[in-house]
């Protein structure tokens, strides 16, 4: 515990560093920032029917998403907040794929779409 002091004093002097300051100025800060809204729009999603859910645009997030955890990881310095977006859009993507594959796959969709009402 009193070690807390001491590391809350060395994030403050951080916090108000010049190092800090041109990382919030920086490409490397606000397009992971920007990116957020991927993930953050497919998890609002999840309470959309999925019979509106594109499998086609689905799969090419996924893609893309990968494919930037990948950079977010080799490029120099790591882009650790660029990593974590991406890696949350992973997430939240499949599970819209997951939703999409057993609307069209998994059953009768007229029985689980709730537009359509009880039928059987």
């Amino acid at each position: 515990m009193a070690g807390v002091p001491a590391l809350l004093q060395k994030a403050k002097g951080y916090v108000k560093s010049k190092e800090f300051r041109d990382y919030l100025t920086s490409t490397h800060f606000w397009g992971p920032v920007a990116n957020w809204g991927f993930p953050i729009c497919a998890f609002r999603d999840l309470k959309e029917p999925p019979d509106k859910i594109s499998g086609r645009m689905t799969t090419a997030l996924i893609f893309y998403s990968l494919a930037f955890m990948r950079f977010a990881y080799r490029v120099q310095p790591r882009n650790y907040l660029l990593l974590a977006c991406h890696g949350t859009n992973v997430v939240a993507q499949s599970m819209q794929a997951t939703r999409c594959l057993y609307f069209h796959y998994g059953g009768d969709s007229k029985a689980t779409d709730p537009n359509l009402g009880t039928q059987k």
